[in-house]
């Protein structure tokens, strides 16, 4: 086994040993972690909600592609009118909270910033990602339309 040090003790670099879905899904989350901390070093304050849904558009921008932005702006002014400490309930049972009206109580008192990605997780969880390894907004409009939730 060759030690990564050579005899001049400074690193040397490796190959990748990896495949191409590895390399792709690395890069995705080191994009996430760039995007996540150049958001969050600028969060909103809890007065300025324009400048909240700002962010959030901003994100979704360079989160995702046209056609699943398109879908995901959509489902924000149906679920929230863009509010995001809105309040509500679905179907008379538990209160719903924020930008995507989701049942998770810690979102009520959250950043927008927070609030896009913890929603953009459940969707790709749930409706699956696209061909771009995006979530699947436009999958998850459609749940929406049909199923009447609003």
């Amino acid at each position: 086994m060759i030690h990564p040090l050579d005899s001049r003790v400074t690193l040397r670099r490796e190959p990748f040993r990896g495949s191409a879905r590895a390399r792709k899904g690395r890069a995705r989350v080191v994009a996430i972690v760039i995007g996540t901390a150049l958001f969050m070093s600028i969060a909103p304050v809890s007065g300025a909600s324009n400048q909240a849904i700002r962010y959030v558009k901003d994100l979704a921008d360079y989160q995702l592609t046209e056609k699943q932005e398109k879908c995901h702006h959509e489902i924000v002014y149906r679920e929230s009118r863009w509010n995001y400490k809105a309040i509500g309930n679905k179907s008379g049972t538990k209160q719903v909270y924020g930008l995507y009206q989701m049942k998770t109580k810690s979102l009520k008192n959250s950043s927008s910033i927070k609030q896009f990605w913890m929603y953009y997780h459940y969707v790709g969880y749930r409706y699956g990602w696209t061909e771009y390894e995006d979530p699947n907004y436009c999958k998850a409009l459609h749940h929406l339309k049909t199923k009447g939730w609003q």
